[in-house]
Order: structure tokens, then C-alpha cells, then sequence
């Protein structure tokens, strides 16, 4: 059954790839861009599939060999079969997970929010740590990060920070960081040397198309206002700041980053749309981790998802029991890549498995 829907997966592949060299086809760019995006979501899978039979074609092999009369020839395919039998495991549960049902949401762009929980200029300070981490991977991945809305502290980290980040399968890496990060550490304050504990809380919401969500107008107060930064001093001197509050939902977005008010509220409805849509999505799969409420929560420090502890250099992820002792390359966002691909394959492993049990 698994193996004939692979062939078919590779018919289907190989049938794109020729469409993508039909003149008709090249000369049609909406539909050539369609096609493209069919062949390279399938050639991952392809390529699996692939390396697999081919692997199972060697271990036949190594398999006849064992009747060889020649001893060095036996050894040979021993040895070739003991590299071959955990590669072909290993391969047929990549498959498997490839062919888990997607989400929707993974090739979406994002609205990412970072706020700071309990813990004071602390947590602000951890709050802009968490940020430009996140803005670094992006830049690794080639990634576009805009701040849509901010709000800083007295010390120079953040209260708030939104921004809506943009590129390839955005979602499906950055969907596993939403909740409630916890920071353990000495703040520069601190003359006693004591260890204080703050939380940030982070939320990561598909960004909503146009057509998904139908805001009616008249759903909406709009209130402009003077900009104003840190510790109260005027950022322009016009009445630039904008706040909508979506009136059905109670929903409130605030944006004053940018100089003109046009631009603001085109920001802050971006956020509101994802929020709305967010909103939906809980009320669809209220029973199901990873909905708004779960993953924004209280900020409160008995909750979080993982714990970034400075005087250790330690890193422990505690949904999927991942301990790390390079804290500062994952902050520096030299290492965070490793976190987030560990995520993946976790969960991707806990998909499979759950698959698996419905399916005995």
C-alpha cells in the first residue's frame, strides 16, 4: 500500500518535471510557478523513496553473497549489510514522517510576538534576547523580519515586540517556539550575586490572507495619538500612533513605529487579522495543544516550555527532554537552529507514533 502510493508520488514527480520544460507550460508563469512549487514540495519525499529502494536493492545483493563460497566475499557482505540495515530503518521513518498529513499553516508567513511575563526590566531585557535570536536564525534562513509594533523599557529590552517574519516554510519551523520561555541568571543589577528567574512568553500566529478573515469596519474604533518612546518622551510630534480595537472580539492592536498613521494602521490591522484568524483556529481545535491561549499563558514562572539557565550555559527544552550546555551560541543564535530542528523531529516522531497506534 505505502509503496505503491510512493510510486505514484514518483510518476507524479516526473510528470511536473516534464511539464516544467513544456514551452506551453514555461511561457504561463502563474502556471509555471505552480508546477514548480508541486515538483519541489515532492522531491524531497521522491528522493527518499529513491535512496531506499536503492538500498534495499543492495542489501538483496549483500544477501546473495552470503552463499558465496569465498570467505572474504561473505565477510564483504556482512559488513555491507550491517551499514545497510540500520540506513534502510532510518530511511523508511524519514518516508513515514514525509508523508504525515501537512499542516496548512507550515508554508505561511508569521506574526511573531515576544512580551515580557514576570520579572520586571528583567524580563524586558530577556524579551529583546529572545528577539534577536529569532532575528538571526531568520537571517541564517534567508528570511525577511519587519517589526510591525514595539514597546520598550526604561533599560532598552522589550515590554512588546510584534513582527511579522516572511520566507520559505517560516511556520513549520518557528510554530514550536510559541509559549512561555523561562530565563534564570544574575541580572547587572544585582549586587548580591543572586540568581533571578523572569519569563517571556511568545506567540506565533500563521499570518492570515486577505480573503480569510472579513473584518467589517464597523467592528472597529480607531484612535490615533501621539507617539511616545521610553520613559514618556515624544518619538514624532503628529498624531501618528494608531490603536484599533476589534469591538466583537475586544481584541486591541496598537502600532506607532512608523512616522505616518497610514502605515500604522496598515500594520496593526496585519496583526489583527492574524489574531482574528488565530482566534478562529482556536475555537476549531480548542482540545488541541498549540492554540493561542496555550501558547501565550500567564507568564508566570511555574509555566514555560523551556529554561534558559546562564549560570549552567544550560538549555533544557522540557517538552521533549532536550538538554543542551551551549547556551550562549543558542542566544547568539549561532545554535538555535539545533533546538528548532530537534523540536521538529520530535514531534514529527510523536505524529508518526500516533499514526501508527490508530492505525493497529
Amino acid at each position: 500500500m505505502l509503496e505503491r502510493q510512493l510510486d505514484e508520488l514518483e510518476g507524479r514527480w516526473d510528470e511536473l518535471g516534464s511539464l516544467m520544460g513544456d514551452p506551453e507550460i514555461a511561457g504561463d508563469a502563474a502556471r509555471y510557478r505552480e508546477v514548480a512549487r508541486q515538483h519541489g514540495e515532492l522531491g524531497e519525499t521522491v528522493g527518499v523513496w529513491r535512496e531506499l529502494k536503492r538500498a534495499r536493492a543492495d542489501l538483496a545483493n549483500a544477501k546473495a553473497l552470503l552463499e558465496d563460497k569465498d570467505v572474504d566475499m561473505r565477510e564483504m557482505a556482512k559488513a555491507e549489510m550491517a551499514e545497510l540495515e540500520p540506513l534502510i530503518a532510518a530511511l523508511d521513518t524519514k518516508l513515514r514522517v514525509l508523508l504525515l498529513p501537512k499542516d496548512p499553516n507550515d508554508e505561511r508567513d508569521v506574526i511573531l510576538e515576544v512580551r515580557a511575563g514576570t520579572g520586571g526590566d528583567e524580563a524586558s531585557l530577556f524579551a529583546a534576547d529572545l528577539f534577536r535570536m529569532y532575528g538571526r536564525y531568520a537571517e541564517q534562513q534567508r528570511w525577511k523580519v519587519e517589526i510591525l509594533s514595539s514597546s520598550e523599557s526604561e533599560v532598552g529590552g522589550f515590554k512588546e515586540v510584534i513582527a511579522q517574519v516572511a520566507g520559505e516554510r517560516v511556520y513549520s519551523r518557528l510554530k514550536y517556539e510559541a509559549g512561555v520561555h523561562r530565563v534564570q541568571r544574575v541580572p547587572t543589577t544585582e549586587t548580591q550575586g543572586r540568581i533571578h528567574t523572569s519569563t517571556c512568553t511568545v506567540a506565533v500566529m500563521p499570518e492570515a490572507d486577505e480573503v480569510e478573515v472579513n473584518i467589517n469596519a464597523n467592528d472597529l474604533r480607531i484612535d490615533v495619538y501621539r507617539s511616545s518612546g521610553k520613559g514618556g518622551q515624544s518619538v514624532n510630534t503628529t498624531d501618528s500612533a494608531v490603536r484599533i480595537t476589534h469591538i466583537p472580539s475586544g481584541l486591541v492592536v496598537t502600532c506607532q513605529d512608523e512616522r505616518s498613521q497610514t502605515k500604522n494602521k496598515s500594520k496593526a490591522m496585519k496583526v489583527l487579522a492574524s489574531r482574528l484568524l488565530e482566534q478562529e483556529r482556536e475555537r476549531a481545535h480548542a482540545l488541541e495543544a498549540g492554540t493561542r491561549s496555550a501558547q501565550v499563558g500567564t507568564g508566570d514562572r511555574s509555566e514555560r516550555i523551556r529554561t534558559y539557565n546562564y549560570p549552567q550555559n544550560r538549555l533544557t527544552d522540557h517538552r521533549i527532554g532536550l538538554t543542551m550546555y551551549n547556551l550562549d551560541q543558542v542566544v547568539s543564535g549561532a545554535a538555535i537552529g539545533e533546538v528548532i530542528e530537534s523540536c521538529v523531529a520530535a514531534f514529527n516522531a510523536e505524529a508518526l507514533r500516533r499514526q501508527q497506534d490508530e492505525q493497529a
